[in-house]
């Protein structure tokens, strides 16, 4: 399996990374991708990476380089040439994660709007995926993506919650989507539609620490539970695990260029 968005290098993993690590290999998780939070995430990322090599656990680690809309407070200036230097870098597997956010607040909108589009451009130019946050701007976020697609744009809608409306025209517009430990909560909608999407679609995350899934809601999330929402959507498809998980590590290693773990 991969875990496709989780932030590992956070201080909530400080403490007992060895005992993540072990976890994590026992279930079958081979890769883990990391999406930035701030300017400062790359720098986290490559410690993180320098101990977590040490625990020889064979799951490989890839970084990502963005800064997420809730970072952003009214008058927020954007440095374009540091962020792009970030984003280009070679062990840079995706751009992100970036996106909109009303939920916290709605001041710096148009602070969030400049960001996203500058991710936007700089994924297409440098033909890397993009990794979006969305809460309470769907239709911001959607008609933003269209505006910017010229047929080289691609990336996922992480922790995907929507409609299947709102599924459709994400799938449509390029995007993967990403599944996590929502999916497993017993009110979920998406488990009403999901049958109706792509498999060749969708991709395994987990968000941790945060967002975990049933049986451990509310606590820490880590990698390793990634299982639970693998499961959960296995059943929900009526398919193997096995199949499962061989189609999503597939769509994961296509959308971000991953190679065989």
């Amino acid at each position: 399996m991969i875990d496709t968005h989780c932030h590992l290098y956070l201080d909530d993993f400080k403490e007992d990374l060895h005992d993540i690590a072990t976890r994590a290999s026992e279930v079958g998780v081979t890769q883990i991708l990391m999406p930035a939070i701030s300017m400062d995430s790359v720098a986290q990322m490559d410690r993180c990476i320098d101990t977590w090599e040490s625990f020889q656990s064979g799951i490989s680690l890839y970084k990502m380089a963005g800064i997420h809309p809730c970072e952003w407070k009214p008058g927020g200036t954007l440095d374009r040439d540091t962020l792009f230097q970030r984003v280009s870098a070679q062990d840079i597997c995706a751009v992100g994660e970036t996106g909109l956010d009303a939920y916290w607040s709605t001041e710096a909108m148009a602070e969030q709007l400049e960001s996203l589009d500058a991710h936007l451009s700089m994924a297409k130019e440098l033909q890397k995926p993009i990794v979006l946050h969305n809460r309470e701007t769907t239709t911001e976020l959607l008609d933003r993506i269209e505006a910017h697609q010229d047929g080289s744009l691609t990336g996922v809608w992480h922790c995907f919650t929507g409609t299947e409306n709102e599924a459709r025209r994400a799938i449509d517009l390029g995007l993967y989507l990403g599944i996590g430990g929502v999916f497993t909560f017993k009110k979920t909608q998406t488990r009403e539609f999901i049958t109706s999407l792509p498999l060749e679609r969708l991709l395994l995350e987990t968000d941790a620490p945060y967002l975990a899934p049933a049986p451990f809601r509310g606590k820490r999330n880590e990698p390793s539970y990634v299982a639970y929402t693998a499961q959960a959507l296995a059943d929900t498809l009526e398919c193997s695990l096995s199949s499962l998980v061989d189609q999503t590590t597939t769509n994961a290693r296509k959308l971000f260029g991953l190679p065989p773990s």
